[in-house]
């Protein structure tokens, strides 16, 4: 019999949850493809941030998913902060059901849906689909990553594992993923800091993906965001063998007690030894 209470998951549980946590993913996926984007409403929410029928669509899908799959594990929601009962201590599971809403207002394809599971502040395994590209990255801390291919039914899907680049060293150029609709100051200055830095724009999540597979060395947000903004790319990416830190190198948590569930600033690093430089 496990010792360990079943509100607290670890790697092996993670492991267990991964495919089924795939297919709830999915199957949300569908959904938002699904979304006539040119007839359906958009409305905006208390922060001033829009929220239409596919973010609606995909938060019920997933709850609906993680009620049978994993009943015991609390969920925190961007579209449900109402329900939380923080500081969130054990584990639980962290979801952005459509990241990227302007983008995908816009009529562009580089939206993400974000499911991450949280161990004590950290989080463990990490899930980003990017319906219109076809593309899921997923990973479990310690036990790799992988890019899914998938088609746009859900119904076939191949996977190649991924990890991060490392960085070609001093007179290389640095390959840097940055948002397409939030730009600030301070990520500026961290951009010029690397002369010849190549951009990367890209729209929500998709960055943590291009970092985790290899495509770029480094993501930089250096201004507020939302924790199930980051928690499963945070996964990923340290599944593939990168690191994501504060602007200053100290760890990230996630579930407590922080007003608004804001992360004032990350950056996520494709090689964790020049993060920092």
């Amino acid at each position: 019999m496990r010792s360990r209470p079943i509100t607290l998951l670890d790697a092996d549980d993670a492991a267990s949850l991964m495919e089924p946590l795939t297919d709830i993913v999915a199957e949300a996926a569908v959904a938002v493809l699904g979304t006539n984007r040119e007839a359906m409403t958009v409305e905006g929410k208390f922060d001033g941030t829009p929220v239409t029928a596919a973010d609606l669509a995909s938060d019920r899908i997933i709850a609906a998913g993680l009620e049978k799959l994993a009943p015991g594990i609390p969920t925190l929601s961007e579209e449900r902060t109402h329900l939380a009962k923080r500081p969130y201590t054990e584990s639980f599971f962290l979801l952005d059901p459509l990241d990227g809403t302007r983008e995908f207002v816009a009529g562009r394809d580089e939206f993400t849906i974000n499911v991450a599971l949280v161990t004590k502040g950290q989080p463990l395994l990490g899930i980003i689909s990017a319906p219109a590209l076809g593309v899921i990255w997923r990973g479990i801390v310690g036990r790799g990553a992988e890019r899914l291919t998938i088609t746009k039914d859900a119904s076939v899907r191949t996977a190649q594992s991924i990890q991060t680049r490392r960085h070609p060293g001093a007179g290389n150029p640095w390959i840097v993923a940055v948002s397409r609709s939030h730009g600030d100051k301070r990520t500026e200055a961290f951009i010029a800091e690397r002369p010849g830095a190549i951009r990367q724009v890209l729209g929500s999540a998709v960055k943590f993906g291009r970092v985790a597979e290899g495509g770029a060395d480094v993501y930089p947000r250096l201004s507020p965001t939302s924790e199930w903004d980051v928690a499963a790319g945070h996964a990923v990416i340290t599944a593939a063998g990168g690191k994501v830190t504060d602007g200053n190198g100290r760890p990230l948590r996630f579930g407590e007690a922080r007003e608004d569930f804001l992360v004032h600033e990350f950056i996520a690093w494709g090689d964790p030894d020049v993060a920092g430089h």
